[in-house]
């Protein structure tokens, strides 16, 4: 049994990090906690952006819903039975894999609106190093099979790795010989999962020994057994691919005659911009040749924006806010512009390009954060803003709440045209303020009058048309306490809590 090291990375839940270790076949809970009694028709969604389709486990007052549970997770997901009557929608993942290593996205949704995301980062790290593996079968080869490890020393000298962008049409991953192979050879490629990646066989290719991941993404060269390349070519790599390939040389009689390893690694270019900036480009270029009538889509794990023989489809969450460059194909830049991004917007982005018939191009992803937005003011000053621009012209049915987090506390709810004080918390009744017009304008900035060191916290505003959240923002607010202290004089000044009273005695001001 192979010993592995899980580290698990809350996001959005907590600032720091906790390391577990467990072994190979055991069981995890993928944390995530929320209050779903004040709800009529809660339910939660268990996502992996980088999947098709996306689904890990999904919940509903009925009970598990799974026609759209994404295979490699077939039988290995399961919830509390009371889950959405306690709120602990945490997420059991039995018989862990390297491949289970990816950001998991709890949701919890009410009438189909989402109420509340967290990301949570599982990744899953052999303990047993590469390189003690390798040197272990170097040890074996060397007593059960001297010469013919001397004949193939060059391959186990070391691990060779690959590594690349995401969105390159292809990658090589390298494996030659200089001796030429039995005819009746067998060629077999496996990722670190033990999943077949193409498999040559009787003089031919033969896809349907292949993992369903793999299908029509491999090439090899022909005449592969003559002296020379028995190299793959893995077409529109991604993260998702990250592995390490093994080239096997089989003999008739299943005997190894030759064996390598190459890792590959696809890095996702990361975008990081401030909170509260008009917009940000998604970078992605290509110099390959594309059809008229390719349709190229960018995706979170919603639709974020899709061009298609000349029109644009999209989530609500992001109408009116994202662009794409004109003569897109001719010129190869599939860049995205996403107007007035947001903390809520932090996600991995996939660009994928496909012909007419659908087969995929080209794919490239691309890591956007967000800084959280942060205000600090001093207590005892008159006012402060907690800001948040985005498009003009909102729907005009649209809702706009602004609340406290940990609370649940509506702070401002704007509604039907009006503000409406009385669904607001008495704690802030006759102290917030919003823009006239703000549908229109798309300023939906509020104004908290005479902060206090208790209304520090995490604020959230939402916008809802016809029960879809199409806007959303948090805030991080910080009012700095003021302490009085005595002067020599014996006068009581105010001074910010932030500052350490001690030095008091250097200041000689009356």
């Amino acid at each position: 049994m192979k010993t592995l090291v899980v580290f698990l990375l809350l996001m959005n839940v907590s600032q720091h990090a906790s390391a577990v270790e467990m072994y190979e076949g055991d069981s995890f809970n993928l944390p995530c906690q929320f209050n779903t009694l004040r709800f009529r028709d809660p339910s939660v969604v268990w996502s992996r952006s980088d999947l098709s389709p996306p689904t890990v486990h999904q919940r509903q007052l009925q009970g598990d819903e799974l026609k759209d549970q994404n295979q490699r997770y077939s039988g290995r997901t399961s919830m509390k039975t009371d889950a959405l009557d306690t709120g602990d929608l945490s997420l059991t993942l039995t018989n862990l894999q390297l491949s289970d290593s990816a950001t998991y996205t709890c949701s919890i949704r009410d009438f189909g609106d989402e109420l509340s995301r967290s990301d949570v980062q599982l990744q899953v790290k052999e303990r047993f190093p590469s390189w003690a593996k390798a040197l272990l079968v170097l040890l074996v080869l060397l007593v059960v099979s001297g010469g013919l490890l001397f004949h193939f020393r060059q391959y186990f000298i070391s691990l060779p790795w690959v590594g690349v962008d995401s969105g390159v049409e292809s990658v090589q991953l390298i494996c030659k010989t200089t001796v030429c192979l039995p005819k009746d050879a067998k060629v077999e490629w496996k990722d670190t999962n033990n999943r077949k990646v193409h498999v040559y066989e009787n003089g031919s290719d033969q896809p349907e020994k292949q993992h369903e991941d793999y299908k029509d993404r491999t090439k090899m060269k022909r005449k592969v057994l003559e002296p020379g390349d028995l190299s793959l070519t893995l077409k529109h790599p991604t993260d998702g691919d990250n592995s390490t390939y093994t080239c096997t040389v089989y003999s008739r009689e299943g005997n190894i005659l030759m064996e390598k390893q190459v890792e590959l690694k696809v890095r996702v270019p990361q975008v990081e911009v401030d909170s509260g900036v008009d917009s940000v480009q998604l970078p992605f270029s290509t110099t390959l040749h594309l059809p008229e009538d390719a349709k190229v889509e960018w995706m979170d794990y919603r639709k974020v924006h899709v061009y298609e023989n000349s029109s644009h489809k999209q989530h609500q969450v992001y109408r009116d806010r994202t662009k794409m460059n004109e003569d897109l194909l001719k010129t190869g830049d599939l860049s995205l512009t996403l107007k007035y991004p947001t903390d809520e917007d932090n996600y991995t982005y996939t660009c994928t390009v496909y012909s007419r018939e659908g087969n995929i191009l080209l794919k490239r992803k691309v890591e956007l954060k967000v800084k959280d937005c942060q205000v600090e003011v001093e207590e005892g000053a008159e006012s402060v803003q907690l800001p948040f621009k985005t498009t003009q012209n909102l729907p005009g049915d649209a809702e706009v709440v602004w609340w406290d987090i940990s609370s649940y506390n509506n702070v401002h709810v704007y509604k039907n045209g009006s503000d409406q004080p009385g669904l607001q918390n008495k704690v802030y009744r006759d102290r917030t303020k919003m823009n006239e017009d703000l549908l229109k304008t798309g300023d939906l900035s509020l104004t908290l009058k005479h902060p206090t060191e208790r209304d520090s916290g995490r604020y959230r505003c939402r916008v809802v048309s016809k029960n879809i959240w199409i806007r959303y923002k948090s805030v991080q607010l910080k009012v700095k306490g003021r302490v009085q202290v005595q002067d020599q004089t014996g006068d009581i000044r105010n001074r910010s809590s932030s500052i350490d009273p001690t030095p008091l005695m250097a200041d000689q001001s009356v």
